[in-house]
């Protein structure tokens, strides 16, 4: 549990390096992703927030106009249509700064994410 703590004064730290408003839309983000993936281990990991079960969940990060918000390449596929008015790659979204973070869409991402990732690792225990 205090490793667990340790990361998430590191992710407080990374939000702290963010202008107050951009600190919000963070915090917002952050508790989207803990009350979706309860279970998830927050991390630093590609130097940004992480959220790992069974693997990675989720990744985000802060810029200059946009939050980016990675939740790999099949969290992007599977919500594809739904994120198709963002700029985005592969495994990428970026969220603009000056538009209202899409919480139900992000909540219903990291859900997809956590059922994947606990599916893998179930077929891979079952394989064992």
């Amino acid at each position: 549990m205090a490793e667990s703590n340790h990361y998430s004064v590191l992710v407080d730290e990374y939000i702290s390096e963010f202008a107050p408003d951009v600190q919000v839309r963070l915090q917002a983000l952050r508790q989207i992703i803990r009350e979706a993936a309860p279970n998830a281990e927050e991390k630093i990991s590609y130097k940004m927030p992480t959220y790992a079960q069974h693997g990675n969940l989720v990744h985000f990060a802060a810029y200059q106009h946009h939050i980016g918000f990675y939740p790999a390449p099949s969290g992007v596929l599977a919500f594809k249509e739904e994120l198709s008015k963002y700029k985005g790659a592969k495994g990428s979204v970026q969220f603009p700064l000056d538009q209202p973070l899409p919480e139900d869409l992000i909540r219903r991402i990291v859900a997809f994410r956590v059922k994947e990732n606990v599916e893998k690792a179930l077929e891979k225990k079952q394989k064992k």
